[in-house]
């Protein structure tokens, strides 16, 4: 078919021709040229409001086939792939009508009912009185058409998954505007953040606020690398992280882990905006209600028995002491800066579940979720090791850390003995003399010995792990290797 071939004639929009309209729109989806010709045709005839008028009269006749035909004809609409025809079908008094339609389902029993749930259950919250409409009626309309494409329309095939791609950029440019029109309204954030930090604000409503404000973040994942810094800063300067601080100790679990979602979205994209606001609490501030140590805190005491938030927060600590993110810096003394603080202010809560529950030769507490934990805080700890060299030696050698956790070594749970050995197999891999000689002093092999022959002679990981730490001793250690001769 040439670009000069005539446009696609639609027959009339009447209930006696809607089995032809449907096979004529479904027979276009396989030629880009007739899809877009076919396109230009529905939009100059404003078909979809005719469309629209034949399902109301299906409905009120319950005329099954009718509406067979028109869940149909709109599924394929949507495959045409075309912006000015979703800007018809999104519209305030269009849109109910279009997911209706998509309610017809020819291959389902009964109809669904997803006017009924977005009417009903699934109604945006104010949290803050909105003065600009068009900002409302556009939050409206995107969560509307997300729930089309997430709920309402069948999953596409492999080959339909791009023909949706106009679609997905409809939500994408939707987000970009939601954020950057609450941006513009500078009221509306100052009283979101005035709330969310004032005492006499109820825990239902700084929920819904911090929840809010989780959403918002992540419609800003959309904005390029320099909205996205300029939306950062803008939030930085109300005062995202003392509010973070409040709520992040909630006692309520989704103001507790959207709190968490929300710091995860600021340090993944500048970890430096979290460690130039903990310098400046130095003097200021409690240690307790540090940011830093808000985040270890809240890791330490997670209730979730699988410590879904406590891994997360793992993370975000992860980020923030990796000296990897600080090279570029504008601040070249950040690493040293804040390296500083951490092991000064922060290190001793980290490591405190450890120390309390390695006071004598057995674990004090062996329980899953303690496990856990502990494993947790030892993968922090062997980062620790390999990263920051002066500052963990400085740390490990003066509370005998090492031989602290190599108490773990008698636990019950294989996975945390394993972690016991990797930190140390971290330091030895460091062949540094001061902590050769710290390892020969307190015969701190006695413990991995211990467990060697504890577990038997059984080829599993444990045994393999232990083994290849002493193949590496031998080969190229001396201090080492010379001690573990003679003992």
């Amino acid at each position: 078919m040439s670009d000069s071939a005539p446009p696609i004639e639609l027959p009339p929009c009447e209930l006696s021709r809607l089995e032809e309209i449907s096979e004529l729109i479904a027979s276009c989806l396989s030629s880009p040229l007739r899809k877009e010709k076919l396109a230009a045709a529905i939009e100059n005839e404003n078909y979809i409001r005719k469309l629209l008028n034949l399902f109301h009269m299906c409905e009120d006749l319950e005329n099954a086939e009718g509406l067979h035909y028109l869940y149909e004809v709109f599924k394929n609409i949507f495959l045409l792939n075309k912006n000015a025809l979703f800007e018809v079908m999104f519209g305030d008094d269009t849109i109910f009508d279009v997911v209706g339609c998509l309610e017809y389902d020819p291959s389902l029993p009964a109809p669904k009912r997803h006017r009924q749930y977005l009417r009903t259950c699934s109604k945006f919250k104010e949290v803050i009185p909105m003065s600009n409409p068009e900002l409302l009626a556009k939050i409206h309309q995107t969560y509307r058409v997300q729930y089309i494409q997430d709920v309402v329309l069948p999953t596409p095939s492999v080959f339909e998954d791009n023909m949706l791609s106009t679609l997905s950029s409809f939500i994408f440019f939707n987000k970009v505007e939601i954020v950057n029109l609450i941006q513009e309204d500078e009221k509306f954030l100052s009283d979101l953040f005035s709330q969310l930090t004032d005492e006499s604000t109820p825990d239902s409503k700084r929920r819904d606020l911090v929840l809010f404000l989780k959403e918002y973040c992540n419609f800003s994942q959309n904005l390029q690398p320099q909205g996205k810094e300029t939306f950062y800063k803008t939030l930085s300067s109300l005062g995202i992280l003392p509010a973070l601080e409040i709520t992040l100790s909630s006692e309520d679990i989704p103001t507790k882990t959207a709190s968490i979602d929300i710091l995860t979205y600021i340090v993944e994209f500048s970890p430096s905006v979290v460690r130039e606001y903990t310098l400046q609490q130095t003097s200021s501030t409690d240690e307790e209600l540090i940011l830093l140590n808000v985040i270890i805190e809240q890791m330490i005491c997670d209730t979730d028995p699988e410590l879904g938030r406590a891994v997360q927060l793992m993370g975000i600590l992860r980020i923030l002491i990796d000296p990897e993110n600080m090279l570029a810096s504008i601040n070249k003394t950040e690493k040293t800066d804040f390296l500083n603080y951490f092991y000064k202010h922060s290190i001793h809560l980290l490591i405190a579940p450890l120390l309390a529950n390695t006071v004598d030769s057995q674990p004090a507490k062996d329980d899953y979720q303690t496990v856990q934990l502990l494993g947790l805080i030892l993968e922090l700890l062997s980062f620790c090791v390999e990263h920051h060299t002066y500052n963990i030696k400085n740390c490990i050698l003066s509370k005998d850390l090492l031989r602290r956790i190599l108490v773990l070594m008698r636990s019950s749970h294989t996975f945390l003995v394993l972690c016991a050995l990797r930190f140390m197999r971290k330091i030895i891999a460091l062949k540094d003399e001061f902590y050769n000689r710290y390892i020969v002093k307190g015969n701190l092999f006695s413990p991995v010995v211990d467990a060697f022959l504890r577990n038997n002679g059984r080829y599993n990981l444990l045994d393999s792990a232990i083994l290849e730490m002493f193949e590496y001793i031998k080969l190229d250690i001396k201090t080492l290797c010379s001690h573990v001769v003679e003992s």
